[in-house]
C-alpha cells in the first residue's frame, strides 16, 4: 500500500463525510437564519424559538435524505472492501 493510495482513500472518505454533513447542516443553518431574522424583527428573545425549528428540520432532513445517505455510505464501504485485494497486492 503506497502513500498515494492512502491519500486517495482518505480524500474520498473526507468527500463522503463532507457531503453527508452538508446535507444535514445546510437546512438547519437556513432555518436558524430565518428564525434569527424573525426574532430580530419582532424583538422576541426566546431560546426555544430557535432550537425547536432547527430540531424539527434536522429530523425531517434525516427522514427524507436518510436512505440516500445510507446508500452513499454503503457504496463507499463496499467499494473500499472490494478494493482491498488490489490495495494489498
Amino acid at each position: 500500500m503506497t502513500p498515494d493510495s492512502v491519500l486517495d482513500i482518505f480524500s474520498s472518505a473526507m468527500q463522503v463525510v463532507l457531503l453527508l454533513v452538508i446535507v444535514i447542516l445546510v437546512p438547519a443553518l437556513v432555518v436558524g437564519l430565518l428564525v434569527s431574522m424573525f426574532q430580530a424583527a419582532t424583538q422576541i428573545n426566546e431560546m426555544t424559538l430557535s432550537f425547536i425549528p432547527k430540531l424539527i428540520i434536522t429530523l425531517l432532513t434525516l427522514m427524507v435524505a436518510g436512505p440516500w445517505m445510507l446508500r452513499l455510505l454503503l457504496e463507499y464501504t463496499q467499494g473500499l472492501i472490494f478494493d482491498i485485494p488490489s490495495l494489498i497486492g
